[in-house]
């Protein structure tokens, strides 16, 4: 059996993050689902109130013979906006913020350098404000948000944020994207 690992992105809507990384070479396992909060096991509802510090992430378990953490990062930031605190487009909130989850030290170095080199080479017009921390306190998303781009194709949030995001997943890293 391949090794796997798993890390926690959150980047905005866990929806549109979840659409793109279903569709992506060696991600083995995807789950929408909140973490880095402090209130165990909250709801969604309580997560949008604002009181749990709660991010919408995904839990991407992937094989890193096949992709490796520097790839999905990549495609992770190209996917959302990562300099703009606590919002994406017209999600505004600290669960929408952008934020990688470690689970290892190893990967927060990954991302911490991948980082870098973003600002380096001046990729975005401004600074990344995405936080790099150890994972803590994630709890699983209700079941009616798992798979819900796949299952709801044609809702107006799906049409209008997260279609446009698995397009630019099957423009900009068409290698990366399952046949």
């Amino acid at each position: 059996m391949s090794p796997s690992e798993t890390i926690v992105l959150a980047g905005g809507c866990f929806w549109c993050t979840e659409a793109v990384f279903v569709r992506v070479k060696g991600v083995l396992d995807v789950e929408s689902g909140y973490s880095n909060g402090h209130v165990p096991q909250p709801s969604y509802e309580a997560v949008c109130s604002g009181q749990t510090g709660h991010a919408e992430v995904v839990k991407l378990t992937f094989d890193p013979t096949v992709i490796g953490l520097r790839q999905l990062l990549h495609i992770f930031f190209a996917i959302h906006d990562p300099t703009t605190p606590n919002r994406q487009g017209h999600d505004v909130g600290t669960q929408y913020r952008s934020g990688i989850y470690c689970t290892t030290p190893e990967q927060e170095g990954v991302a911490r350098h991948v980082i870098a080199e973003l600002q380096a080479e001046e990729v975005f017009d401004a600074p990344i404000v995405t936080e790099v921390q150890p994972l803590h306190n994630y709890w699983p998303a209700e079941d009616y948000h798992q798979d819900f781009f796949d299952r709801n194709p044609t809702q107006g949030y799906c049409l209008a944020v997260a279609a446009p995001k698995v397009a630019k997943l099957r423009q900009v890293f068409a290698q990366w994207v399952r046949d």
